[in-house]
């Protein structure tokens, strides 16, 4: 089972998720002046307000604003979102899902990725033994 809040977030609201993970904490302001083609300020407010209600911010009191921070590590909720897809796009296949990933680049992975993904292959060979 997954620590992190359901995967329940609309495109936005992902948008508004890497502001704050990018910032550490954010303001409503600080969140609109980095979104693209951003909505109004009280609809940025009231979108951070469900994000707090579905359990992926909090906020705390800063003089008059309110300053928002997440409550899951990004990794954790990285990790989430990636089980997430792979159980829902990929019927829970690794293998699929990293093929898929290999097939669709832009650029083919250079050795130091290749490399890398060696090494964790060869990790969980030999933690399934």
């Amino acid at each position: 089972m997954d620590a992190s809040p359901p995967l329940d977030l609309g495109r936005r609201e992902r948008q508004i998720m890497e502001v704050v993970y990018s910032l550490g904490r954010a303001s409503a302001s600080e969140v609109r002046a980095r979104l693209a083609d951003p909505p109004s300020y009280s609809a940025v407010r009231a979108m951070l307000r469900i994000l707090e209600e579905k359990g992926h911010l909090q906020h705390a009191q800063e003089g008059i604003r309110h300053v928002y921070f997440p409550t899951a590590k990004h990794e954790d909720v990285r990790g989430s979102a990636l089980r997430h897809m792979v159980r829902t796009f990929f019927a829970g296949s690794t293998a699929a899902a990293m093929a898929a990933l290999l097939e669709s680049s832009d650029e083919p992975p250079s050795d130091e990725e290749l490399d890398a993904l060696a090494q964790v292959i060869h990790q969980a060979r030999e933690q399934g033994r």
